[in-house]
């Protein structure tokens, strides 16, 4: 009988916090998002006015290249592998 009672009660209370986690889940997730966001806000919220960024009229192009050097691949890319069919 006490064994009976016992799995009974661990079965009941994995039921009921399962149950709690469908319905508190959203709830506690909504607030650890909200929490990242305003942390996030705090820390690179002035960002773009700490730099001076200026808005461009309309219609202006701003091309920006990059100095980059091409490298040629080296000639040893690495190990050919034959393969044949078995029949």
């Amino acid at each position: 009988m006490g064994f009976l009672r016992t799995i009974l009660i661990i079965l009941l209370v994995y039921y009921l916090l399962k149950i709690l986690a469908k319905w508190l889940g959203p709830i506690l997730l909504r607030y650890a998002a909200k929490k990242t966001q305003d942390h996030f806000n705090k820390k690179f919220g002035g960002y773009a006015q700490q730099n001076n960024y200026t808005e461009e009229q309309n219609g202006e192009v701003i091309i920006e290249k990059k100095n980059s050097k091409k490298t040629k691949p080296s000639k040893k890319v690495g190990e050919y592998i034959d393969f044949e069919e078995i029949e």
